[in-house]
């Protein structure tokens, strides 16, 4: 497979973009208030010879990784003039909160039960911290406290410590970060699986995207360019409902493990249900030639391997549409996932009142039709793969349908009765300036942008 001659930028795109995060590694979400703009530009100015670029990721600073976004309340109160602002996606310029129940946001997850801030309420800019070991990442937040040392009317308004758990599993138990689309431009070659490269313009400003137009933004060039978008979401896991529904789906433990793998579509290993949709084969898993290179529309179009409602095939159609009206290479994302909070111990069935999940970065240089479509029409919504209102098995809202069927031997399956195994606890599109965007940015004088 030929790759484009495409060149990123990347000693100009924020490291986070492009690359997969270490593993293991310690990390952190913090959010910042912005009440004074020359305040919240004197920190910028602080933090920039620290932000890891694209083409520092192999060998970062002190082995730890700093980056930093703005929601568009945050980029207002930085200085940037409405005429700028009003070009921002909509989506951006509302905020997630505004838009819950478009996106599914319902019930349990209502923005009003959100215990981290949003745009609207505190959330201005934040910073991602990672690093491979927990001093490493102490080390990274100290530096960030004392960009704010001496600055009054910037302060931070949540911290959230996120990473690998132990297991090496997020905390339902599913190995995660197998699968992403490879983008023309960033290097070497697609592995199987990954499809015809995808074009840069779907995950970064300033380059052709997949209908043939150059990806752009609002304002100056310097301001767009090489930057994107992230929707983020934290998430908590209800890791006993969960464990308690498998529980109650299946008659032993082999049976529970198959109930999981069908509505996630890979058995907890990691291993794809269509590469061995009947027993689970950890050996797939560590050959990456192998753990991701499979299609649907040839060999399982109607999904008897991997169901057609399941998890990872909603979220990533691959060639399952490719008779349908739907162009899935209009709404790829490129997904950072990372736990929070602790455990719950193996085999206990009983929550015990932790707060556990995991906190999505979710990239994409158009909000609409990247990750609201994903989430409205694919998670949440079973029309494209004719399964009506059904939602997602693992992170689907429930208020409309709570049933999951699937193909099985002797007869197919429907499971019924589908609890809110997960329940999103904040969430916020954020843009990721470019290195030259936040100089540009950091620099500005009041609101002459």
């Amino acid at each position: 497979m030929k790759v484009r001659n495409v060149l990123l930028e990347l000693d100009n795109i924020q490291g986070t973009v492009l690359n997969n995060r270490p593993m293991p590694y310690f990390g952190a979400y913090v959010a910042f208030s912005i009440e004074d703009a020359t305040a919240a530009r004197t920190m910028l100015k602080r933090l920039i010879p620290r932000i890891t670029s694209c083409a520092d990721w192999a060998a970062p600073k002190q082995h730890a990784w700093l980056n930093i976004a703005f929601t568009w309340e945050g980029l207002r109160r930085l200085g940037l003039s409405p005429d700028i602002l009003e070009g921002f996606p909509v989506e951006f310029r509302q905020g997630m909160a505004a838009r819950s129940a478009f996106l599914g946001d319902v019930g349990r997850s209502d923005p009003s039960l959100w215990d981290f801030p949003h745009g609207n309420n505190g959330f201005h800019a934040g910073l991602l911290v990672m690093a491979s070991t927990a001093e490493g990442r102490e080390e990274i937040l100290d530096l960030g406290r004392h960009a704010l040392d001496g600055l009054d009317g910037i302060e931070v308004t949540a911290h959230l410590s996120v990473g690998v758990p132990p297991t090496m599993r997020e905390h339902f138990g599913f190995v995660d970060g197998i699968s992403r689309p490879f983008i023309e431009g960033q290097g070497g070659e697609p592995l199987p699986g990954q499809g015809e490269p995808t074009k840069a313009g779907e995950f970064i400003l300033g380059y052709e995207n997949e209908l043939g137009e150059l990806a752009k933004g609002p304002g100056p060039e310097v301001l767009w360019r090489n930057g994107t978008y992230a929707a983020i979401r934290k998430i908590y896991q209800d890791v006993a409902a969960f464990r308690t529904y498998l529980r109650q789906s299946a008659s032993n433990a082999a049976g529970e493990e198959k109930v999981a793998a069908k509505m996630m579509g890979r058995w907890r290993s990691g291993c794809p249900l269509a590469l061995s949709p009947d027993v689970d084969d950890p050996t797939i898993v560590d050959d990456p030639q192998r753990n991701n290179a499979f299609a649907y529309y040839e060999d399982d179009l109607n999904g008897a391997k991997t169901p057609v409602g399941c998890h990872i095939r909603r979220v990533n159609p691959r060639d399952g549409l490719q008779d349908t009206m739907a162009y899935a290479r209009l709404h790829q994302l490129l997904r950072r996932g990372a736990a929070y909070g602790p455990l719950l111990p193996e085999g206990v069935m009983a929550d015990d009142g932790e707060d556990r999940g995991i906190v999505l970065a979710l990239i994409n240089a158009n909000p609409g039709r990247q990750f609201e479509f994903v989430q409205s029409q694919w998670v949440n919504d079973g029309d494209f793969v004719s399964q009506g209102l059904r939602s997602d098995p693992i992170v689907g809202r429930r208020d409309r349908s709570d049933d999951f069927a699937f193909p099985d031997k002797p007869v197919r399956r429907r499971l019924t009765g589908l609890p809110d195994f997960t329940a999103t606890r904040g969430g916020e599109h954020v843009f990721l300036p470019s290195i030259s965007a936040l100089k540009w940015l950091s620099q500005m004088q009041g609101n002459e942008a």
